[in-house]
């Protein structure tokens, strides 16, 4: 896997979160059948504000929030509750997946608030921001009931419990 990692916040740096988007990524694409040889991602570790800012420009919405993504590709299926189409790879073998940007203080606010380690709540974002970028979306029901079954299924496999359990 070719993963791209810029820290713009040094607190990523000692999060380590090239090791945990590495695991994260690599996880999801072995879930899904997907080769991770080919597979091509870049992560941003960045702070609130710059995360707000981003939020602003893609979104419209001028406030921090825990994970942005960027597909490469839009791969969502038509179908409610249906699996995205496959990626593919393009002309040079690769699978260019898309980029997905963590803001440190939002994930270190609600690993706190949840009574998570910020280890496992970022592993919990970084499955959820690949599976974005694959296609996985959470406006519709089905689709949600999906995409969470494969974040708590996956981040199971990783050590880590169900982040949608509410009986802690």
């Amino acid at each position: 896997m070719i993963l791209d990692i810029n820290i713009e916040d040094a607190r990523w740096e000692a999060a380590d979160l090239e090791g945990l988007a590495s695991k994260a990524a690599a996880a999801v694409l072995l879930r899904l059948g997907i080769d991770d040889d080919e597979a091509e991602l870049s992560v941003l570790g960045c702070s609130d504000e710059r995360i707000a800012d981003l939020n602003a420009e893609f979104r419209g919405k001028p406030s921090p929030t825990n994970v942005l993504s960027w597909p490469a590709e839009e791969r969502a299926a038509e179908i409610d509750g249906e699996m995205p189409d496959a990626p593919e790879a393009g002309a040079f073998g690769a699978i260019e997946l898309g980029d997905i940007a963590i803001a440190y203080e939002t994930c270190a606010r609600e690993a706190e608030a949840a009574g998570k380690t910020l280890e496992a709540h970022a592993t919990h974002l970084l499955v959820h921001g690949v599976l974005h970028l694959l296609g996985f979306d959470h406006e519709r029901d089905r689709d949600a009931t999906l995409m969470e079954g494969l974040e708590t299924e996956i981040l199971g496999k990783m050590g880590i419990e169900d982040p949608y359990c509410q009986d802690k």
